[in-house]
Parts: structure tokens; C-alpha cells; sequence
């Protein structure tokens, strides 16, 4: 992450982050408990606009930043801003500026049809769930989406849930707060984007690198950023900006990098 914060202030992506502002500041509150599921999740997203692009980071309910900081400023100064969260929305805000998602910079478009919260989510992990390789025996899956799971188990793929949350899955199976105690059983990574944010997405690439162990990312948040991490740990991205699945029943698009064509 250093190093791309240092290709974006050195102009390696044609535009000045110190010419690029932030227009809109927003934030996106949700709760979520899916028709047939027993249990549901909080999340909360700052997101930021430049341009024409948003980039999004989610936060943990209780932690968004004050908007107003973040409206009027460069990109380039809010990527000293002390918070994570407005650093990383900043970034992807300027990449999805700078590598917009089309084919011509990697991404393959697959569309998300409209519907119910939960046909949304399936349709969504199928996509996602495409690219962790079809040989994989064990996965780790950081960030617990009970869609996700449900479609490895589908393909009679084993995992390990993993969450800074704890708590169970949709199946009763034990949510693991530690992930780097299960790495060592794993043969492959799917990991959400929103440990961007919270700081522990470089152990899970540098394990990638170190142990040559597919990396597979699921983002809302980072959505542009982990496109350019690809070939740096990470080994295929599942990208989805905003506005996301979740927010109505409309037809919509993610995009996918790496991985199986």
C-alpha cells in the first residue's frame, strides 16, 4: 500500500493528487438481515467524492469521521489524514478517477440482475466465488458474508469463517476472531476489502507472496485500489463501487480482475 500511495503523489497515474478536491462527503448506515436468515450484520461507510468517481472505505458503526473535514480538501492531503478510513476512501476515490473500470484496464463487467436483498447477495457471491480457484481444498474467508459461504459450500468447498466480530455463521459453525492461526491449513485467501481499513490486509499479502497462496478480494471498500495490488499478493479482485448491491433492487454491475476468463 506504501508504495501505491508513493506512485499516486509522484504522478504515476496522470493526474495531481494535489489538484484533485473532494466535492461530497457522504455516509451510507445499514442493517441487514436477509428474508431466511436468523441473523444480520451493521456496517457504515464513508464515502467520497472526486470528479465523477466515489470511493468508499466501511468503518465499524460509531467510527465515521466528520464529513465536513473531508469536504474542500486534496486528495494528496487527505492521504496524511490521520484516520484510515478517509485515507483509503481518498485513494479509491482518486483511482477510480485515474483507472476507471472497463475492459481497457483489466476488468471484466458481469452484471448483477435486480431483485430481492437475498437474490442480489447469491447472485453477487456467485460472481465473487468464481474466482477462488476450483482446486482450492480450504479456504480462509475473512470478512463472514453467510452468501459467500454458502456458495462454497454449494461447490463442496471447505473454509475456515473468519471476523473480527466472532459470533456464527448461518450453519452454527464458529466465526474465528484470530485468521492468522488458520492460515497455515489454508491453500487459498477470499478476504473483504475492509481490511483495508482496519490494517491487517498487508499480513494476508504478504502471506500471499511469501507462500505463493491464492488472494482472492472481495471490495466495497478499496474497490479501485486492489485492482492496482494485483501481482503484489493479491491474485484476483472482486470489485463492486458504489452504489452497492445492497442499497436496492435495481440491475447492477461488478467487476472482476484476475482470476479464471
Amino acid at each position: 500500500m506504501g508504495r501505491l500511495v508513493e506512485r499516486v503523489l509522484a504522478g504515476a497515474f496522470g493526474l495531481d493528487p494535489a489538484a484533485e478536491r473532494v466535492a461530497v462527503a457522504f455516509a451510507t448506515s445499514q442493517a441487514v438481515r436477509h428474508d431466511g436468515r436468523t441473523g444480520g450484520y451493521r456496517n457504515e461507510v464513508l464515502s467520497l467524492r472526486v470528479g465523477k468517481a466515489v470511493g468508499s472505505c466501511a468503518v465499524e458503526p460509531g467510527e465515521l469521521p466528520a464529513l465536513e473535514e473531508c469536504v474542500g480538501a486534496t486528495v494528496a492531503e487527505l492521504l496524511t489524514h490521520p484516520l484510515p478510513a478517509v485515507r483509503i476512501a481518498a485513494l479509491d476515490a482518486f483511482l477510480a478517477l485515474a483507472r476507471p473500470h472497463t475492459p481497457a484496464n483489466g476488468a471484466l463487467d458481469v452484471p448483477i440482475p435486480g431483485g430481492s436483498s437475498i437474490e442480489r447477495s447469491r447472485a453477487r457471491a456467485a460472481a465473487v466465488v468464481s474466482l477462488v480457484p476450483a482446486e482450492a481444498r480450504r479456504v480462509l474467508v475473512v470478512g463472514v458474508v453467510n452468501s459467500l459461504l454458502e456458495r462454497l459450500r454449494d461447490r463442496g468447498t471447505a473454509y475456515v469463517p473468519c471476523d473480527l466480530k466472532g459470533g456464527r455463521t448461518e450453519w452454527g459453525e464458529e466465526v474465528h476472531q484470530d485468521a492468522a492461526s488458520a492460515l497455515a491449513d489454508c491453500d487459498a485467501m477470499l478476504v473483504s476489502g475492509m481490511t483495508l481499513g482496519n490494517g491487517s490486509f498487508e499480513a494476508f499479502a504478504a502471506h500471499a507472496r511469501r507462500t505463493a497462496t491464492p488472494l482472492v478480494m472481495f471490495a466495497q471498500t478499496g474497490s479501485a485500489v486492489l485492482p492496482q495490488l494485483l501481482h503484489e499478493g493479491v491474485t484476483a479482485v472482486s470489485a463492486e463501487p458504489y452504489p452497492f448491491f445492497w442499497l436496492d433492487g435495481n440491475p447492477g454491475t461488478i467487476h472482476l480482475y484476475g482470476g479464471p476468463r
